[in-house]
């Protein structure tokens, strides 16, 4: 079992992980890439993985879960003694990956590639050259999709430590 100090550590790693998702994706909306594109998206895996198997590990140990007895409710989801405003944070925070996520996918255009030195951009079979900045612009908007998601896992890894780090021990 993870120690608290442990799992607030590694709540705090993947709050990085969401300042990093979040921050990366408004530079790539602003149309600059301040990081090379392997290394923005690999960090941010580094960052949030292991703190989101740990929470999930963690809170199904620590409060033996179930599934929720109404949908609905947001005390069904939440352990009882995480004050509704953090859950409501994460809640606001965890729709906001999403639209990113949902916006990404909205304007991508096909599968950049390259072909005989030409930028392309193949979709359904169909493969149609384009200029380099419209084919770094889809390479933006993958990188957004895989930073959208990494971002909201990132969200419930930190949700999920800080919850269990926080939970008072029954007697």
């Amino acid at each position: 079992m993870i120690s608290r100090r442990g799992l607030l550590l590694l709540s705090l790693m993947c709050g990085a992980g969401v300042l990093w998702a979040a921050g990366l994706i408004g530079a790539l909306a602003f149309g600059t890439r301040p990081v090379v594109i392997p290394i923005a998206v690999g960090f941010a895996a580094i960052l949030t993985v292991p703190a989101f198997a740990a929470g999930i590990l963690a809170n199904r140990r620590g409060f033996q879960t179930r599934q929720p007895r109404r949908f609905w409710s947001l005390a069904s989801w939440v352990p009882p003694h995480v004050p509704v405003w953090a859950a409501v944070a994460a809640a606001v925070t965890f729709f906001g990956f999403w639209v990113a996520l949902v916006g990404a996918f909205v304007a991508l255009d096909g599968t950049p590639g390259r072909q005989d030195g030409k930028y392309v951009l193949e979709d359904h079979d169909q493969v149609v050259e384009v200029s380099r900045s419209v084919y770094e612009r889809q390479l933006d908007h993958e990188t957004q999709i895989s930073l959208a998601v990494l971002g909201a896992f990132a969200v419930g890894g930190t949700f999920l430590c800080a919850a269990r780090a926080t939970a008072h021990e029954e007697v």
